[in-house]
């Protein structure tokens, strides 16, 4: 699933932070089709109790950590199943688990399990988390940034920049891991979530940010656009500029000598 291309991991994240901001560690995602494979990592930790994928992110988020998982790890299927490490059948399908809390019906529920993207089960038996400027996961599989709303549009600004095209998201609503990590790892595409309530419950994640998942090959490419919109004066704290000012020269900034 990794790509060959041989990053600078420091400065990579060196120049996401510079151009963003950003108060999260950026962190790498990479599969193992090997357990012994993840369990070689330098300083790789293994839990010692009963998690969701979104705890074990935000260890490497959140405290810098570089944490190694298995199915056995997580709490129950639902987790594992995202990341391809449990079985999508027809149990887990069934949604039943979650009708009445969730979902008013078992046919909702079953619903929202199919709208999941997931990894195919049956290839990997791992998972690992780390710090991206560690390189320990060299390379990843893909990329988790957590911005604030703001700090994200740029970003996104920043794909676009050259080579321009329309991103659509989808919203599956609870384990919303899916719309980031599982949909990005599935298709190897970026994938932006509004982070459920399990993500900010259990793995802390706070009220005002969002996740972007996505394959490292996009990460110098959002980085030029951003820096190329910074020369134009369009940058990361955005200034608010007063709703009742003349917006003329505001705008004249960025768009000086065009009509």
């Amino acid at each position: 699933m990794s790509d060959d291309t041989r990053y600078d991991w420091t400065r990579l994240v060196a120049e996401l932070n510079a151009l963003l901001r950003l108060k999260t560690t950026i962190t790498g995602m990479k599969l193992f089709e090997r357990v012994e494979d993840m369990e070689a990592i330098p300083r790789i930790r293994r839990p010692q109790a009963v998690h969701t994928a979104d705890q074990v992110v935000s260890m490497a988020s959140r405290l810098g950590w570089t944490v190694g998982i298995t199915a056995d790890d997580l709490i129950g299927p639902q987790c594992g199943a995202v990341l391809g490490l449990s079985p999508q059948d027809e149990a887990w399908r069934s949604g039943r688990l979650f009708a009445g809390v969730w979902h008013a019906t078992v046919e909702d529920a079953r619903q929202r399990q199919e709208a999941l993207s997931v990894v195919p089960h049956g290839r990997y038996r791992a998972m690992a988390v780390s710090p991206l400027e560690s390189g320990r996961l060299d390379p990843p599989d893909i990329c988790l940034i957590y911005a604030t709303p703001g700090q994200m549009i740029l970003f996104i600004n920043g794909l676009q920049w050259r080579g321009y095209r329309k991103f659509d998201w989808s919203v599956v609503g609870e384990t919303a891991c899916a719309d980031s990590w599982g949909r990005a790892l599935a298709t190897g595409e970026p994938s932006l979530s509004l982070p459920c309530y399990a993500e900010r419950r259990f793995g802390g994640v706070p009220d005002d940010e969002m996740l972007m998942a996505l394959p490292p090959k996009y990460l110098p490419i959002a980085i030029e656009g951003m820096k190329a919109l910074a020369k134009n004066g369009i940058r990361y704290p955005i200034a608010p500029y007063g709703i009742q000012n003349d917006v003329r020269p505001g705008l004249a900034s960025a768009y000086a000598g065009k009509t």
